[in-house]
């Protein structure tokens, strides 16, 4: 419980930033130096299986496996995916099964034990604080990561990208191992249909032969006073803390309040309604941090003067030594910094969530529409896929960035609901270098988002023996205006 109670000690938490560019070894440099350490909680069953398949360099995920559990569930993911030595450049990565209300019992102990290799890892070796990022939004597999992540002593969970209020109580009762059915929000539905639910059952999933749980923090992700009232006000939905993230920051946003409103290149306008009362959020009595465009020790000092325990940075993190991102587009990422040449543009349209999302353009990535154009739409991973119910009256699952032909005229969506829409599925998980494999060795191109604030970043450069390369310990003594954090602040490393 000490790990847990440090939460609210830390001024900085490094943003969970998906699909694993907030990585176990990004969380861990983060959470050695007494700062929140994050792991990105989304797609880890593909994650886990990718990392195994390209043969587990420096045997990361089989150490943690060899930790899990259920040592039969280990088994059967090793014999399933791992591959001596990687798969061929031009070999295709093993489908993962893809999530339903009824998920196979493999798709579960896959996601579960995924989750717990990535917090187990980032744990390792040391007594720092971590946790694990959640988009509410991707509703299938949350119960599942969540307590994967608990079974590896998660610190703390942030949930964002929609309404979290059944988060807290979903954790208190994967704590104490009660089997817990997650209303899930399907399109098309009625009273009449019943509730809707994706069941999981801790029983079955480790608790049988893991110690008592302890529960994590809850952090809530919102954009509003409105919302972080209406989540304090009730014991069940209350968090133990919020992070208040403004418009600038990277990844999906919060759409503006009221109608919608674009500005002439199609992206969101905000405007006074958007401006959060921060004072008065503090004043609801929750730990509070506040992120987009934080990123400064000036920001820092801004954000503790109005009561805030501290900041979320993302982009400077992401663009750190250690961050997930493919090396050679954090390269390339790098330079364009260099040059001044960051244009980050709000796309309302590129993500099939339908948040508007923050993309970075970069050449031979996806924020080209020639590389867009050339790409043929597939749906083979479905993390961002929604279920509705069809005229049949059965359950379905489509999502607006699959084929049209699929999506539109199988299973009923509006054609309008395509235009632009983007495979972030695939796109991000090429960004963190485990692109899906076409025939013919052909690669998923990548998707690249950031924040719109890069004068941290130009800073740390600036800062570095060669002008370019930075550590997340950097960034932290940047923000804490400080020396850089020994690494054995926090306890001792451990050699991998």
């Amino acid at each position: 419980m000490e790990g847990v109670a440090s939460v609210s000690k830390c001024r900085i938490i490094q943003g969970g930033m998906g699909v694993a560019i907030s990585d176990w070894q990004l969380a861990s440099a983060v959470s050695r130096t007494g700062q929140l350490g994050v792991v990105s909680g989304t797609a880890l069953e593909v994650v886990c299986a990718r990392r195994l398949q390209l043969g587990d360099p420096g045997g990361h995920v089989r150490r943690a496996l060899a930790h899990f559990p259920d040592p039969d569930v280990a088994e059967w993911i090793l014999s399933a995916y791992f591959v001596e030595g990687g798969r061929g450049s031009t070999e295709t990565f093993a489908a993962v099964p893809r999530w339903t209300l009824v998920p196979s019992r493999r798709l579960q102990e896959l996601t579960v034990a995924g989750a717990f290799v990535e917090v187990f890892l980032a744990k390792e070796g040391h007594d720092g604080v971590v946790g694990m990022n959640l988009m509410r939004k991707i509703e299938l597999p949350l119960p599942f990561a969540a307590y994967g992540a608990m079974l590896a002593g998660v610190d703390a969970l942030l949930v964002g990208a929609g309404n979290p209020a059944d988060v807290p109580e979903l954790v208190r009762r994967l704590a104490r191992g009660e089997d817990v059915a997650w209303s899930v929000r399907v399109q098309g539905a009625t009273s009449a249909d019943g509730d809707n639910a994706v069941v999981i059952s801790p029983s079955e999933l480790g608790a049988r032969l893991a110690p008592a749980l302890a529960a994590p923090q809850v952090l809530a992700i919102v954009a509003s006073f409105d919302l972080a009232a209406g989540l304090a006000g009730d014991a069940l939905t209350r968090p133990d803390g919020f992070v208040l993230e403004g418009p600038s920051a990277g990844g999906h946003n919060a759409p503006p309040r009221g109608p919608r409103r674009v500005d002439p290149d199609g992206q969101p306008v905000y405007d006074d309604r958007d401006v959060v009362d921060i004072p008065a959020v503090v004043d609801l009595g929750l730990p509070t941090w506040l992120a987009g465009s934080y990123g400064s020790p000036g920001r820092l000092g801004e954000a503790l003067d109005a009561g805030a325990h501290g900041v979320q940075i993302g982009t400077a993190f992401a663009l750190c030594q250690e961050s997930g991102l493919a090396s050679d587009l954090k390269e390339q990422v790098l330079s364009q910094v260099s040059g001044g040449d960051t244009r980050v543009r709000a796309d309302w349209r590129v993500s099939p969530t339908g948040f508007p999302f923050r993309v970075l353009d970069v050449e031979g990535t996806l924020s080209d529409p020639a590389v867009q154009a050339d790409r043929r739409k597939v749906c083979d991973l479905g993390v961002l896929r929604s279920p509705y119910r069809s005229p049949s009256g059965d359950i379905d699952y489509r999502c607006p960035a699959e084929p049209i032909d699929i999506y539109v005229r199988r299973k009923g969506g509006r054609e309008a609901n395509t235009e632009g829409r983007v495979c972030l599925c695939n796109a991000l998980l090429a960004a963190a270098g485990l692109p899906q494999r076409r025939p013919h060795g052909a690669l998923e191109p990548a998707l690249v988002t950031t924040g719109s604030d890069f004068d941290p970043v130009v800073a740390l450069m600036g800062a570095a023996d060669d002008g370019r390369t930075y550590t997340a310990a950097d960034v932290v003594a940047f923000l804490l205006g400080t020396p850089k954090p020994p690494e054995a602040m926090v306890g001792t490393a451990t050699a991998h």
